[in-house]
């Protein structure tokens, strides 16, 4: 028979660890409840290059709990009745929120189907859990929000701002690299022998996102702070578009001094994940240099105060 917690005004209950397979079977009850939105987000990620990260969201949310499971809180008897209520109408005003969403973004109603379950995952956490063990989970539950696929004007804001930076950043790299530009509208290049067009399709989005979701989980893994984990993940939309440059100025200096048939070679057509290799270099470096400096913070002895 599993320990309880006594209480003078009632009958005994049980401790929250004890909850822990309740907390997993409502969980798996929810995924049922949602299970046609969860099934399209499915299939959006095996035939969507841009969402493949999503089937990962799930495992490394569950990595980054395991990492601090040891700095969880004492098992208390949970407390989180207001927040789980507060979690369930949040999911509650979303679903219905995606209800006249369907016909004018199908990605968008799916999106906010998706963070409907997320509200309802947090609002079950905060239920069985209490809310200081929930608070300590914070980070990677919110991480779960990966799940909702981004909305298609949002995508389209993104690849349109990402085109724009790239094409100005790659002119000036060319003129670094004393490569001349004849002349240079927003997204057109025209180099000597070849005019290179930053297409949609060009403009990183792809590999900026997988480098966002890659940044998350790193900072909360390594580094404590919190201004600290944002500025590695700030750092991801400069390093995105010097990436993007780099594999334009690349491509364009092949074009021109070894022959414009280089446009159609294996490293314009598949070669963006040597370039999203590269672009991690600098990330990680950041990351260490952060990690470093609190690692020497933590060690040095507090100065006396007057």
């Amino acid at each position: 028979m599993g320990p309880t917690v006594l209480d003078s005004a009632g009958p005994p209950r049980s401790t929250p660890g004890h909850r822990l397979p309740w907390l997993a079977a409502a969980a798996l009850v929810a995924a049922l409840a949602y299970g046609r939105p969860l099934w399209q987000l499915g299939r959006l990620a095996l035939g969507h290059d841009l969402y493949s990260y999503v089937l990962i969201v799930p495992l490394v949310s569950a990595f980054m709990v395991w990492t601090r499971g040891a700095q969880l809180p004492a098992a208390t008897r949970p407390d989180g009745r207001a927040a789980a209520g507060l979690g369930m109408l949040g999911a509650l005003l979303l679903a219905l929120v995606a209800v006249p969403a369907a016909a004018a973004d199908p990605l968008g109603r799916l999106s906010l189907a998706v963070l409907s379950f997320v509200a309802v995952l947090a609002a079950l956490g905060a239920w069985f859990l209490g809310r200081p063990r929930l608070r300590a989970v914070g980070y990677p539950l919110a991480f779960l929000a990966l799940l909702a696929p981004l909305p298609e004007g949002c995508t389209a804001a993104l690849e349109h701002g990402l085109q724009h930076a790239s094409a100005l950043a790659a002119n000036e790299l060319f003129d670094l690299v004393g490569t001349p530009v004849y002349s240079a509208s927003d997204l057109s290049l025209q180099l000597p022998g070849i005019t290179l067009e930053v297409a949609p399709e060009c403009s990183g989005l792809r590999s900026t996102l997988a480098l966002f979701v890659v940044s998350l989980p790193a900072g909360y893994v390594f580094l404590d702070a919190w201004w600290a984990r944002l500025l590695v993940t700030l750092a991801v939309i400069p390093l995105g578009v010097l990436r993007n440059a780099v594999r334009i100025v690349t491509i364009g200096e092949l074009c021109v001094h070894v022959g414009p048939q280089m446009i159609d070679a294996y490293l314009h057509r598949h070669g963006g994940w040597i370039f999203f290799l590269i672009s991690l270099l600098p990330l990680f470096l950041l990351l260490a240099g952060l990690a470093r400096w609190e690692h020497r913070r933590r060690r040095s002895p507090h100065p006396s105060r007057a």
